[in-house]
């Protein structure tokens, strides 16, 4: 007999169930005759060929293993002696079955025959026998011979034989041995890849298998559940099982595909009474179901089919079940009872409610009723009742297969996929539910909730903008509070401080005066000062003197308006009815314009520059004799129409002709700036005049502003034509009401300061305060000090000559490290090696720049650039000061007016923050002296951006080497590493070469063996059930406790 330890490697489902794969040792080659239970290894006898041969010949021997990838790796990686080993073995195996029975064609000709006799009445005990020893050859054949026997047996179509027996059996054969042994061969061939894939492709091959369900012999029951629960495991078998459970029903003539699992479950007379490998592998099976295949993910499918079983009468079973006492069919119990419990309470949070009771029609109906009150559904569940109520109800066939049409159209409504995919078998053929409820889709009732969805968001846009406007206005007056609030507490400090001095300087005041009247009480000069013994005037310490207060303010400007930010001043707006311009000039008879034309922007020279000019000599009015006048004021005029011409003169009449005089470039760009600003001209001439207390202006919308503000000529063109007010562009218009304004350009310039103001300050102060970290950095860091001991030393080192012997160097002299390279590495530099030093020698030094935080950011700051903002903001100041006087100074100010109150107590504010600022600025100037100064460098030539850029690009270098230094070391701790890693693996490789097996030694140890293995004991389910345990514990009791029954404690 062929030696069973041959079996094929490698038919493991490693990829769908690794706790279903056993742990595998190295191969080792064994032959075992058949009267002798010992196993011995085989030594071959023939000498071993060249290593190319070898090769060649083992590549042959494992292409017909079928193995898998590891294991065919595992295999090659033996040595040459223990290949040679192997190939002489199956090389003996094979001599040993040249027989006839080593060929499928001669187990396909018996099943042919076995099959030809319908009966096995006539045959003897002995006969029969031999006939089941055939049977069972081929089993064992198919589990141990090569793969080419594998391929030999599919390529002869000898499933197909083995499935026409089965079809063409008698009751005898039935519940013979001979049927176990038929399931036998299909789970063998199902064992290997190739055959797996075989059995799954066949269009009848699941069907068939399902059909020796109808048999009683119980070892072919369990075989043919145990086949069909492990191709539920398999992509894509889940749905062939369903399919086979279908056909099933229809062979057997049973009322549901489910009827006969049910009936054997419950079973408990005869030999069934105590048969619990049957109902454990009913319950796998089922679990199997349920699970697998669309169950994984769906919860409405798990729902739809457990509902099959639950009709069937499973759970009083169950219950039952129980008393068996069996730890392996209460594994599955539990695992059916749990992922019931949890598949309840998913559904019951879907309601918000404890418990549905699915026996209970009312409770299930009131909870849909809930859900659908007060929706567009609802009307439609009314229709539905409504037609169920004129549905027949008299108790016959007909009657019955309308409810049952009804309960598949909605089982397939629940079910179906987007993709129209059917998970269970579809009862209703071409019934795509995404088709037609796209089709009873209307396209008004799309347009409709279209609109009222540009509604809404329309709606959410306004109020979003209304938001965003008052977190603005929250966001302004929470700074100006919390800048108030702070600008307080210091005045309040310093103003202590102030009286403090005071206090001292009064006493020591009155200390002086008292020592003076006594000294001059006891002088011996008159009027003099008292003379000591020696005859020396006595030193009298003058005490501090306050400073004198501030000059008295300037007198308010003319009315024409201090300059503002650096520009010449504004002439007052001239009063209501005086004539605009300058000095009379001649009028020339110039025809005048029926209506208003466009202006030309020229720029007119004054005639008392035109003596001597070309312009003399120039005559306008004869132009004016050749010229079209009408067809110039047509093409010219300055009125626009509003909308496009109609051909309709009705309509045309009753257009509106805008008047526009300002430049046309410039009145589209205003036009652009107003929709931008969303804002009526009367909401932004109540900005200006209340300084933007809503923060209706953000402040690009202000900088833009700027570019609008009208001129001299605007104005006057403007004022030629404010009896047209209502018929003004919207440019023009904007441009004459907000010339109205008094002082309109210095208001906006310092309502422009005013917003700016506080970002600017927060500009600057941070480049202060890192110019006076910084350089106190640099002067108290003791490692800094350290390192430039070291690059002292390595240069008086290093250097010769004049070059030597130095007691210092220059800052910029640390970029220059990184510049002498080694003459060893051209890739080290002396500044590599001097941080190599410093970590050995100097650790501490080696982390200097800690001690440096702020020098990057000072050696960003241009001192000029600095002093220039500062100063931009000191003059910027100074006009808003003076702004304030103006307005001050007038007479008539407008309640609306704001202008007064905001902007005195903007200056309050921003006057001590700015003195703050000078404050910091003489700080920073006088500690960065200091810093040139302790290092000896010359003050007139360095910058703080050059002098701390030395700094901050040292340190990028020293940070850069630093790294360098690491990668050299991580690559060469890299090379060391991998050559002990190279030495390892090629000691594990051999060592694992040694423990690899090239067989697997047991019947049973295929891949579809493992998986009916795992779904048997359960141990499929472990990983669901531990994480339902665990979530279970997590949770309160949800359930009665008749309801939910607690699992049983498993066996892991």
């Amino acid at each position: 007999m062929a030696s069973r330890g041959k079996q094929q490697q490698g038919r493991s489902l490693s990829s769908l169930f690794s706790c279903c794969l056993k742990g595998s040792d190295q191969p080792e080659i064994t032959y075992c005759h058949d009267n002798i239970t010992t196993m011995t290894v085989l030594e071959p006898t023939l000498p071993m060929p060249s290593l190319q041969e070898l090769d060649s010949m083992f590549t042959e021997l494992v292409d017909e293993l079928d193995l898998t990838e590891e294991h065919r790796a595992a295999m090659f990686a033996l040595p040459a002696d223990k290949k040679w080993q192997i190939y002489c073995s199956k090389k003996m195996e094979a001599e040993e079955n040249k027989g006839a029975t080593s060929w499928p064609e001669f187990y396909i000709d018996q099943l042919r025959s076995m099959a030809a006799r319908k009966s096995l009445l006539a045959l003897e005990d002995e006969e029969e026998q031999g006939r089941h020893k055939i049977v069972e050859g081929l089993k064992t054949a198919l589990r141990t011979q090569p793969m080419r026997f594998v391929t030999r047996f599919i390529e002869l179509d000898g499933l197909s034989c083995v499935l026409n027996f089965l079809k063409s059996m008698d009751y005898e054969t039935t519940e013979s041995q001979i049927h176990t042994s038929l399931i036998g061969c299909i789970k063998a061939l199902m064992n290997n890849s190739q055959g797996r894939a075989h059995v799954l492709g066949h269009c009848e091959s699941i069907n068939i298998i399902a059909q020796s369900l109808a048999t009683e012999n119980i070892k072919t029951k369990v075989a043919v559940l145990e086949i069909l629960g492990a191709v539920c495991l398999v992509p894509g078998g889940h749905k062939k099982v369903l399919e086979a459970m279908l056909h099933y029903q229809a062979f057997a003539s049973e009322r549901t595909r489910f009827q006969t699992l049910l009936t054997d479950l419950d079973r408990s007379t005869g030999r069934y009474r105590d048969e619990v490998n049957l109902k454990t592998a009913i319950m796998s099976f089922i679990n199997a179901v349920l699970s697998q295949g669309a169950g994984e993910t769906s919860l409405e499918f798990r729902i739809h089919l457990r509902y099959e079983f639950l009709m069937l009468g499973i759970q009083p079973v169950i219950d039952k079940l129980r008393s068996h006492d069996n730890s392996t069919l209460d594994r599955h119990l539990d695992f059916f009872e749990m992922l019931r419990n949890e598949d309840e309470l998913l559904l019951s949070k879907r309601f918000d409610v404890v418990h549905i009771e699915t026996k209970s029609a009312s409770q299930m109906f009131e909870l849909i009723k809930k859900n659908l009150t007060h929706t567009e559904a609802y009307p439609h569940l009314l229709s539905a009742l409504q037609h169920c109520l004129m549905m027949p109800y008299k108790q016959n066939r007909t009657t019955l297969q309308y409810w049952v049409l009804l309960d598949q159209i909605v089982q397939q409504l629940v079910l179906q996929t987007d993709k129209g995919e059917n998970p269970d078998i579809a009862p209703l053929e071409d019934f795509n539910v995404k088709n037609i409820v796209r089709m009873l889709v209307k396209e008004d009732e799309v347009k409709q909730w279209k609109e009222q969805a540009d509604k809404m968001r329309k709606e959410h846009q306004n109020l979003q903008q209304r938001f965003e406007k008052k977190e603005r206005e929250c966001e302004v007056k929470n700074k100006e509070k919390e800048d108030m609030m702070a600008m307080l507490n210091k005045m309040k400090d310093k103003l202590e401080r102030e009286s403090n001095d005071h206090k001292q300087a009064k006493l020591q005041v009155a200390e002086l005066s008292a020592r003076l009247q006594q000294l001059s009480s006891t002088s011996s000069v008159p009027g003099g000062p008292p003379v000591t013994s020696g005859g020396v005037v006595p030193l009298v310490p003058v005490p501090s003197v306050p400073p004198p207060p501030p000059p008295p303010p300037p007198p308010p400007p003319p009315p024409g308006g201090p300059p503002v930010f650096g520009m010449p001043p504004f002439a007052p707006p001239p009063p209501p009815g005086a004539p605009l311009g300058t000095a009379p000039q001649k009028k020339k008879n110039i025809p005048q314009p029926s209506n208003p034309l466009k202006s030309f922007n020229w720029s007119k020279l004054p005639e008392n520059k035109l003596e001597g000019t070309i312009w003399t000599e120039i005559d306008d009015l004869k132009v004016f004799q050749v010229l079209d006048l009408d067809d110039f004021q047509r093409t010219f005029s300055a009125y626009q129409k509003t909308q496009k011409e109609s051909e309709d003169d009705h309509t045309s009449a009753k257009k509106v002709k805008e008047l526009s005089v300002i430049d046309g470039r410039r009145a589209q760009n205003c036009n652009i700036l107003l929709s931008r600003l969303k804002l009526t001209n009367e909401e932004i001439r109540h900005a200006i005049l209340t300084m933007d207390e809503q923060e209706d202006l953000p402040k690009d919308m202000l900088e833009q502003l700027l570019k609008f503000v009208p001129e001299k000529s605007d104005v006057e063109l403007l004022e030629e034509h404010k009896h047209e007010l209502e018929r003004m562009a919207k440019a023009d218009r904007f441009l004459y009401e907000m010339s109205r304004i008094n002082h309109y350009k210095q208001r906006l310039l310092s309502l422009y300061f005013k917003k700016r103001f506080a970002e600017r300050v927060a500009e600057v102060k941070p480049k202060l305060k890192a110019l006076c970290l910084a350089s106190t950095e640099v002067i108290q860091s003791r490692t800094l000090r350290q390192l430039l001991e070291v690059v002292l030393a390595f240069g008086n080192y290093m250097n010769k000559g004049q070059r030597g012997n130095a007691y210092g160097f220059k800052v910029s002299s640390l970029n220059k490290i990184a510049d002498t390279k080694s003459s060893i590495d051209k890739n080290i530099t002396l500044l590599h090696y001097m941080i190599s030093v410093l970590e050995k020698k100097f650790p501490k030094v080696a982390a200097f720049r800690e001690e440096l935080q702020n020098v990057p950011e000072a050696s960003r700051v241009n001192m000029t650039e600095l002093e220039k903002d500062i100063g931009n903001l000191r003059t910027g100041l100074k006009s808003v000061e003076a702004e304030l006087q103006y307005q001050q100074a007038q007479s008539s100010q407008r309640p609306a007016d704001k202008f007064v109150p905001v902007v005195s107590q903007f200056i309050t504010v921003a006057s001590f923050s700015f003195s703050e600022v000078e404050e910091s600025l003489s700080e920073a100037k006088e500690l960065f002296g200091k810093v040139l100064r302790h290092f000896g460098e010359d003050s007139s030539k360095l910058q703080p951006d050059e002098f701390f850029g030395i700094f901050d690009t040292f340190l990028t270098a020293f940070t850069e080497a630093q790294q360098d230094n690491k990668n050299m070391a991580r690559r060469k701790e890299e090379e060391e590493k991998r050559a002990l890693m190279e030495a390892q693996l090629k000691k594990d490789r051999e060592q694992k070469a040694r423990k690899a097996k090239a067989n697997e030694d047991s019947e049973e140890g295929g891949e579809f063996d493992d998986l009916v293995s795992a779904l048997r004991s359960g141990e499929v389910f472990d990983k669901d059930l531990s994480k339902m345990n665990r979530r279970k514990q997590r949770k309160h009791n949800l359930f009665d406790s008749s309801r939910e029954r607690p699992a049983s404690t498993l066996n892991q």
